[in-house]
Parts: structure tokens; C-alpha cells; sequence
């Protein structure tokens, strides 16, 4: 049976027991797939515990050296493209997936075939709503929803920024969706290419969704909904925090930093959908 689907999660010294409930969870899916583990960790640590799994489509893949989160993806998203598989599924290994979810999905992208990427309804363990459908940052809302001490405009730049005015219910094209979740379709992969692999870590979801978005829809899916165990990690950590403002400054010299046209244009015509 031909391959439909596959499957990329990157690990860093990620704990064993979280993979492998993920990878259960996978396997679980009644489609034809793939999944591949992208190990950046120092040592093959997962190697022999994952063969121990048994799972028949379960490939592992060390990389020697920590190529970041974008280019560990392009490892198997490559893959994907060379092989023409339909779907490429990019997911983080604190995610849960509930029984059906990826079937319903791939389901809905085959009957709409201008959607590109699709990310379902994030929730967090307790399950409050993740607000990860947002427009394409400016400077002032990367930096400032982070570095502005006055907590009332902070959370009236996330308001507008993370959409909190919509009701998280309906499908909505929109420009910036997060890395967690990709369900991605390879023939658009295949124009625009994976990551850009000049991001380490951060910002590599926000700019490959805007290339997606350019030549497609990408699609807000609220009829599947998974979790995600969010951690925030750069806003507890001085080195994470670094990465997220080498990558910030990266993306803002490609994309422009205070003028975007393109930014602009996008981010009225999903504003104008909610007469803002």
C-alpha cells in the first residue's frame, strides 16, 4: 500500500516515555504512513529503546550534531518530497493526538485541495484554548507583547496579534500558524521548499507558513482539536530566549522589519473578515 502519509517529530534530548506515547498514538492511525524520528541529541540514545517498540513504520535518524528544529524537519520532509507522498505531518513530541483525528484531517484536505497547511484547535492540558492563529508579527508585537511592562497594553497587543476577538469555532485562513502541528500537502512543500534553514529555533513555523500562505490557504481547522503541553520555553530560559531573538532578527531582516507591504496587505484582509 502506497505511503499517504509522513510523519517527522525532532527530538533533543526529549524523554523516551514521551515519544513513545506519541508514537503509540501514531501508530494507531488507519492510513498508510511513516514516521520518521529526527534525533539532534549528542548521543543515539533512543535508538535501541525505539526498536524495541516494534512499530513496522518507524524510522530513526541521528543526526551527530543538533542541526536545529526547521533542519531536523527538512530531514524527512525531503524525503517526503522525493517520494511524492501526498501529506507530510509535522508534529512536536509534547502533542496529543486523539483516535480519528489524523484520518479526519487528511480526509478534509483531500476534499480541498487549495489548503496547504491546516492546523486543528489547540488546547492546553486543562483544556483552555491555545490562541496560536495569529497575523504576521510586526516588530512591535514580537518585542513588545515579551518586553513591555505594562501588562494592560501587553495583553491588548495579544488580543489583536493572537486573534482573542474570534471564537476559536469556525475555519480561517490565516497567515501564522504554529510549528507544533503542520499537516502539511507536499506539492506545495515541493514549490516553496521546507524550512528555511537559516533559523535555528523560533520563527521558522511563522516564516514557512507565510510562504505557504502566499501560494495557498492555510487553514485554522476547529472540527479536530489535539493538546499540546505548551512550555513557553524562551520565556523561562536565557538561552532560549537568545535563539528566539537571533531568529526574530532574522526574520524581520528577510521579511522587512517596519515596511512589509505584503505583511500589511495580509494581515488587513484577515482583520477585514472581523470589520477591524
Amino acid at each position: 500500500m502506497r505511503t499517504k502519509i509522513n510523519v517527522s517529530i525532532v527530538t533533543y534530548n526529549t524523554s523516551f516515555e514521551l515519544i513513545k506515547k506519541l508514537i503509540i498514538q501514531l501508530d494507531k492511525v488507519e492510513l498508510s504512513k511513516k514516521i520518521y524520528i529526527v534525533d539532534n541529541s549528542e548521543k543515539p540514545i533512543l535508538k535501541e529503546k525505539l526498536k524495541k517498540l516494534l512499530i513496522k513504520d518507524l524510522e530513526y535518524r541521528f543526526n551527530s550534531a543538533n542541526l536545529g528544529y526547521g533542519k531536523g524537519h527538512n530531514v524527512a520532509i525531503n524525503e517526503t518530497i522525493l517520494s511524492n507522498i501526498a501529506y507530510h505531518l509535522v508534529i512536536n513530541p509534547d502533542v496529543e493526538i486523539k483516535e480519528g483525528a489524523i484520518e479526519k484531517i487528511f480526509d478534509f484536505m483531500e476534499k480541498n485541495k487549495n489548503v496547504g497547511n491546516l492546523m486543528p484547535k489547540v488546547l492546553y492540558p486543562n483544556g483552555n484554548i491555545q490562541y496560536l492563529a495569529k497575523l504576521l508579527p510586526t516588530p512591535l508585537t514580537l518585542f513588545g507583547r515579551r518586553f513591555i511592562p505594562i501588562k494592560s497594553l501587553r495583553e491588548k497587543i495579544n488580543y489583536y496579534h493572537e486573534l482573542k476577538f474570534f471564537d476559536y469555532n469556525s475555519v480561517l485562513n490565516v497567515p501564522n500558524l504554529s510549528g507544533c502541528f503542520m499537516f502539511l500537502r507536499s506539492n506545495i512543500l515541493k514549490q516553496i521548499g521546507g524550512f528555511d534553514k537559516r533559523y535555528f529555533m523560533y520563527m521558522e513555523d511563522v516564516d514557512l507558513n507565510r510562504r505557504i500562505h502566499s501560494i495557498s490557504e492555510t487553514l485554522f481547522y476547529p472540527e479536530v482539536n489535539i493538546v499540546h503541553h505548551y512550555e513557553k520555553g524562551s520565556y523561562k530560559n536565557k538561552k532560549l530566549m537568545k535563539f528566539h531573538i537571533q531568529s526574530a532578527i532574522k526574520y524581520f531582516n528577510k521579511w522587512g522589519w517596519f515596511f512589509d507591504k505584503e505583511r500589511e496587505k495580509i494581515n488587513k484582509k484577515v482583520l477585514k473578515q472581523f470589520n477591524l
